[in-house]
């Protein structure tokens, strides 16, 4: 997704390019955290490549029913979410009028899927059989990730440059309350163990743990070695959270009983999205340079067992529990159209 950078962040950029500048008349070339981290090949086959209607600009995030094989994604260039047949292997549809969409999320319990129009700082209810937008709501400043909280019925949409949190119903989208974190929001998770919701407050380098009924937080978790935390996703059996840093392309493992960070790995630059498969136990980091990095967790620990660039624009990926396929949405396929790259775990 794009990233409104805060002043901070905008005079460390600064700072990067008198520094770039003045190794460049030296004649050393100087990379972002030293550039990309070895690669390590992919246990990844591509078996198709669909393609998707639109321009070729850019996409967000997808989210999939496994249970109906209906995959949607978030087209942010095009203001679309487009819908994808997993198993026919054929889009659906095209679900117009989502200024600047970013965050997708698919709730197949109630046959919903909840999109964020950010341009219009909007969350949207939409029917995933009909592909009719039900009803919008109000969010706070740039709305972009969702989640979904069962027991109390809401959605959770993180309001990035707004720096809160807005909880609306999950059948009428009517706004339940505000959390503010205290910094610029990243990504949002629900943890059906402890029945709390993750956020990443990426300008402080923390996740905020928020307790959902009293909408206030809890607990605040330092991140020792993360620049940004953008990207979050939980492996709730395991009792992990996975935490992207795309300022230093960094993936933190966070131990969900001590709240401690008990690994540290190398990803591609500029990690976005996220996706966890928990039957085979696999974990996939896209990164806005076309990386995408694979891990596999065994005794809560994280192994990385693949890291490369798979193509330009790869930043979204999502992942199918029941048939292990992944899935990239990409500006640029086959003769330079929009497309989507569906991949299996190589033997």
């Amino acid at each position: 997704m794009i990233r409104r950078r805060s002043p901070r962040a905008l005079l460390a950029l600064a700072a990067g390019l008198v520094l770039a500048i003045a190794a460049a008349v030296a004649g050393v070339t100087l990379t972002r955290d030293g550039g990309q981290p070895s690669k390590v090949a992919l246990p990844l086959r591509l078996v198709k490549e669909i393609s998707l209607p639109g321009d070729s600009s850019r996409f967000d995030y997808a989210s999939l029913d496994p249970g109906r094989g209906l995959l949607f994604i978030a087209h942010l260039g095009a203001s679309q979410v487009i819908e994808v047949d997993t198993r026919a292997d054929k889009v659906v549809r095209t679900i117009y009028d989502l200024p600047g969409v970013h965050g997708v999320l698919v709730v197949p319990a109630l046959h919903r899927v909840y999109a964020t129009a950010s341009d219009a700082n909007q969350v949207a209810a939409i029917d995933e059989t009909t592909g009719k937008v039900l009803h919008r709501g109000p969010t706070g400043d740039t709305p972009d990730g969702l989640a979904y909280d069962p027991v109390h019925h809401t959605v959770w949409t993180t309001n990035e440059t707004g720096g809160s949190e807005t909880v609306v119903d999950a059948t009428t989208g009517a706004v339940r309350g505000t959390v503010t974190l205290g910094g610029e929001a990243g990504n949002v998770a629900y943890d059906p163990t402890t029945r709390q919701m993750l956020v990443d407050v990426q300008t402080r380098n923390e996740l905020a743990v928020i307790d959902p009924a009293a909408l206030r937080i809890t607990r605040r978790v330092s991140l020792p070695g993360c620049d940004h935390d953008h990207g979050l996703i939980l492996a709730p059996a395991d009792r992990l959270a996975f935490v992207a840093c795309d300022g230093n392309a960094r993936l933190l493992t966070v131990d969900l009983n001590t709240w401690h960070v008990t690994g540290t790995d190398r990803v591609g630059q500029d990690p976005d999205v996220l996706a966890y498969d928990p039957v085979a136990r696999h974990l996939y980091v896209a990164a806005e340079s076309g990386w995408v990095t694979t891990a596999d967790t065994h005794d809560r620990h994280l192994t990385v067992t693949g890291r490369a660039h798979l193509a330009d624009g790869a930043h979204v990926v999502a992942v199918d529990s029941t048939t292990h396929r992944s899935y990239y949405p990409i500006p640029h396929g086959t003769g330079g159209h929009p497309a989507l790259l569906v991949y299996q775990p190589a033997p």
